[in-house]
């Protein structure tokens, strides 16, 4: 695919003019090019690690001691 077909390919796909799909800079990826994005991400993964998130939900905030002398209230 050429740079040509690619912005006419995107121009009918979003209904934009040719000139606006240029103007705004569409272009070619080369997938053996790994740094192509020009405003790489520098934050972390966002993820949720849900087991640490269960483990919290479980933890008490009060030791809870039960024994003979002191029963569950």
């Amino acid at each position: 695919m050429t740079r040509r077909e690619l912005l006419i390919a995107v121009a009918r796909a979003t209904g934009e003019d040719l000139r606006e799909i240029r103007r705004r800079g569409f272009s070619l990826a080369d997938p053996d090019y790994v740094d192509f994005d020009p405003e790489p991400d520098q934050l972390p993964p966002q993820i949720i690690d849900w087991d640490d998130v269960e483990h919290r939900h479980q933890s008490s905030v009060f030791e809870q001691v039960f024994g003979p002398y002191q029963p569950a209230i």
